[in-house]
């Protein structure tokens, strides 16, 4: 009776640990038998707990202290490591509430990954695990009830090892009251200072995981892509996106059209509460392998004031969806640096147009309509409907880690080991992880540096996967990168510092006329000699924001970053912009500029005569069945003039696809032979032969025998009679096999060897081809026996595309 009253995350976890019952005294189960409602037991199902016992965590994204009715809030659940737990229950009640009743619980969840959680099957207002096994994260999506319930209490309960814990308070208890209509305007960021101290710097990494495999419904072949990402590290004070809110005209631009352009304006009109503005480039297509393809990231900035990061990026192509992270919190309550975050990110619609798919016509949407994530029911030809209202499949994960930090820190918690490696620079790590079920070859040479000066490039190098001995581990990967350097930019003795990059500019000191700004960087490691770092750790420079400070001048934004060199070697151009906060005041027109150019030098153009662009997909096969050829072609984007390019610019493979049908192939119909009996009724013959059996599905073979009767004299009677007819027809069965004899002993018989076995696959995907053979084994020597030859058969095999 006790197994029936725990939820199911409990009762899996009693099979395997019996133990697990001494967590509940007769009291409770009690309490729980007389209870009218099945998830009320689940609140009563305590186990041991220790107080203070913070090792797991649950978190409203954003850390709001209000709800709105309607929006959608991320919520998960955690372990900070080494914890794990095994098993979870998550609950939202109404404050004061037991859980009796179905009106006692508030809101609704979102499953968003189904592998890891589940509606609980006695309760399906709580959500469970999926199956019990190790794990340190859980996300689902909350939807918050409508207006009038109050506050609520979103609750969690954690089984680990054998100890099964239900928090009334603490780090697995969260309340969160309903906004009222007097704050409508007042978002829901996080209210309460941050209190560490320095600065820290992270790296953002996009993976994408949209594709035709794991989102086959209309996929856009041709013209899938992420967009370019743009986001920034910023105060509470400003926010770029929301769930529940508006999207901005900026927001507007990346979502329909994948231009950042006017996102960017609008944070660096922030610039007093924005540290680093984040970008990375589109990516086209979509999704490719890592080995081929780096994920794209970006690296910004956090202090005290600006310790949140939004960013976003377009599911390109579709009416308005997106990803991305909204004023994610770097700064942690121990008054320290988040060490990394991983999310999996849903898409979410913008509320600006209304199409369905992902290549629906544009529709404004009128009125704008608030953000707010996708879900599985919300249009049938929406490509991640679902009719069952199951989850949608992750399209994207995003990584933040902690890479370094600067300036005294004053986090409460120490630095633990995870805390110290995470600080160094990622060329300081010289330990080998490669299993020993992976066989290598060794390392090519480092390749030249990307950069020909003194900023910062990478080098690559490169080893072979030659076996992999166990299928169940993966083998790291294959390609291995360093930063680096110009020649003649490092000097590797004893005496050298290690610095970090510099940190972005901070803002000009005035709004208007001259002021200055500075910038910091510090040392990552000193000389190993013992001696002082002699290299600045400080710049400051003179800035410009408003020339003029006269009534009749307008107020500009500081200049923004400058944009890539228009050329890819030789001279370019490169620009940078800026926007006009305030127009004059006096009604004249802003003759402040908002575009400056200046040239640019790239690399010689003469080393680099051969810049190719990536080879196109290969084309479809020449022929729908059997042998045919397939190219692909890539483009020449360096200039003629640059020198004579040597490298191919198509190729052409062979391609097979299923074999062509055969038709079955006879002879002509041989002469009827004579009839069976030399008097009376009897029938004849006649006969074709089979010339080529029919294959790969070709017509088959008709009747290779037809009879017909025929009839002789009348038989006459008597027994000399009768005796004088077996007597002929004996006689001719002997004339025939004499003469059968004689052809034989003339024309030998041809006869063949069996088949051999099957040839391998001549390719492992795209079409290959397989070959047997059947050999002559007695060749006749008559000119007539001509077509006693060896015979070849042939088919198609590993058809799947590569």
């Amino acid at each position: 009776m006790a197994a029936r009253l725990r939820p199911l995350a409990l009762r899996l976890l009693a099979l395997t640990f019996p133990l697990v019952a001494r967590g509940f005294s007769d009291e409770t189960l009690e309490k729980a038998a007389k209870s009218e409602g099945y998830c009320s037991r689940i609140l009563r199902a305590q186990g041991t707990r220790r107080e203070g016992y913070n090792e797991f965590s649950l978190r409203v994204e954003g850390d709001p202290e209000f709800y709105k009715p309607g929006n959608s809030y991320r919520v998960t659940l955690s372990a900070a490591t080494p914890a794990y737990f095994r098993g979870f229950t998550l609950i939202a009640l109404k404050e004061g509430k037991e859980g009796d009743k179905e009106e006692d619980h508030a809101g609704t969840f979102q499953i968003i990954d189904e592998e890891e959680t589940q509606f609980m099957s006695n309760c399906p207002v709580a959500v469970t695990e999926s199956t019990p096994r190790r794990r340190t994260r859980i996300q689902v999506f909350w939807t918050a009830p409508p207006t009038g319930t109050g506050c609520v209490i979103l609750k969690a309960s954690i089984v680990q090892k054998r100890i099964i814990y239900f928090q009334d308070e603490g780090s697995l208890t969260k309340r969160i009251c309903e906004q009222d209509s007097a704050s409508e305007g007042v978002t829901d960021k996080p209210i309460l200072d941050c209190c560490a101290c320095g600065t820290a710097k992270y790296r953002l990494t996009f993976y994408g995981n949209w594709s035709e495999k794991t989102h086959p419904k209309d996929f856009p072949r041709r013209t899938n892509h992420w967009s370019a990402i743009i986001g920034s590290s910023h105060s509470k004070n400003y926010i770029l996106w929301e769930y529940g809110g508006y999207a901005s005209e900026g927001v507007k631009q990346v979502a329909e059209l994948g231009s950042p352009v006017k996102m960017e304006e609008e944070i660096r009109q922030q610039s007093d509460e924005v540290l680093t503005v984040i970008k990375a480039k589109a990516q086209w297509p979509a999704w490719q392998p890592l080995n081929v393809r780096a994920a794209p990231s970006a690296e910004f900035s956090v202090d005290r004031h600006r310790h949140l990061m939004s960013f976003l990026t377009m599911l390109g192509p579709s009416p308005d969806w997106n990803v991305g992270l909204s004023a994610e919190d770097l700064c942690t309550k121990d008054c320290g640096w988040v060490q990394k975050v991983v999310q999996d990110l849903i898409p979410w619609d913008a509320g600006t147009d209304s199409g369905v798919t992902y290549e629906s016509p544009n529709k404004p949407t009128v009125p704008q309509e608030k953000i707010r994530p996708l879900t599985s029911l919300d249009h049938p030809q929406s490509p991640f409907y679902d009719p069952e209202g199951g989850s949608i499949k992750l399209v994207a994960r995003v990584v933040i880690e902690r890479i370094a930090r600067k300036g005294e820190q004053c986090n409460i918690v120490p630095d633990n080991i995870d805390d110290i490696v995470a600080d160094l620079a990622p060329e300081e790590k010289e330990e080998d992880d490669t299993p020993e079920t992976c066989i290598y070859s060794n390392w090519s040479p480092w390749s030249a540096c990307s950069s020909s000066t003194c900023e910062k490039g990478k080098r690559m190098r490169q080893r072979m996967l030659k076996a992999q001995l166990d299928l169940s581990v993966p083998c790291p990967d294959t390609q291995d990168f360093q930063p680096c350097m110009g020649p003649g930019c490092s000097d590797e003795d004893g005496s050298t510092c290690m610095m970090s990059d510099w940190i972005t500019w901070s803002p000009c000191s005035v709004s208007c006329g001259m002021g200055t700004r500075s910038r910091e960087r510090y040392v990552k490691q000193f000389p190993e000699d013992g001696s002082m770092c002699k290299v600045p750790t400080e710049e400051t420079e003179k800035c410009i924001v408003n020339e003029e400070c006269s009534p009749s001048s307008c107020l500009v934004t500081e200049w923004g970053e400058w944009d890539e060199c228009s050329a890819s070697c030789g001279t370019g151009m490169k620009r940078r912009h800026r926007m006009i906060k305030m127009t004059p005041a006096d009604g004249s027109m802003c003759k402040a500029e908002t575009t400056e150019a200046e040239k640019c030098m790239m690399p010689e153009c003469h080393t680099i005569p051969c810049l190719l662009s990536p080879w196109s997909e290969w084309s479809d096969c020449s022929v729908t069945c059997g042998k045919g050829m397939r190219t692909r072609q890539r483009m020449l984007k360096s200039a003629a003039e640059l020198g004579d390019c040597n490298e191919e610019l198509e190729q052409a493979e062979k391609c097979m696809l299923p074999e062509c049908p055969i038709d079955c192939e006879l002879t002509e119909w041989s002469q009827w032979s004579e009839c069976n009996t030399s008097c009376g009724k009897g029938h004849m013959i006649r006969t074709r032969m089979i010339k080529i059996e029919p294959q790969f599905g070709g017509t088959a073979c008709p009747e290779t025998v037809q009879r017909t009767k025929c009839r002789v004299r009348k038989c006459l009677r008597g027994p000399g009679m009768e005796k004088r007819r077996w007597k002929e027809a004996r006689e001719k069965r002997r004339s025939e096999q004499a003469k059968k004899n004689i052809d034989n002993e003339q024309y030998p018989v041809c006869r063949l060897k069996p088949w051999t076995a099957w040839t391998e696959c001549s390719t492992l995907c795209g079409g290959g081809i397989q070959e047997r053979y059947m050999m002559v084994k007695k060749r006749s020597k008559s000119t007539q026996f001509t077509s006693c030859k060896d015979k070849k058969e042939l088919r198609a095999c590993n058809v799947h595309p590569c």
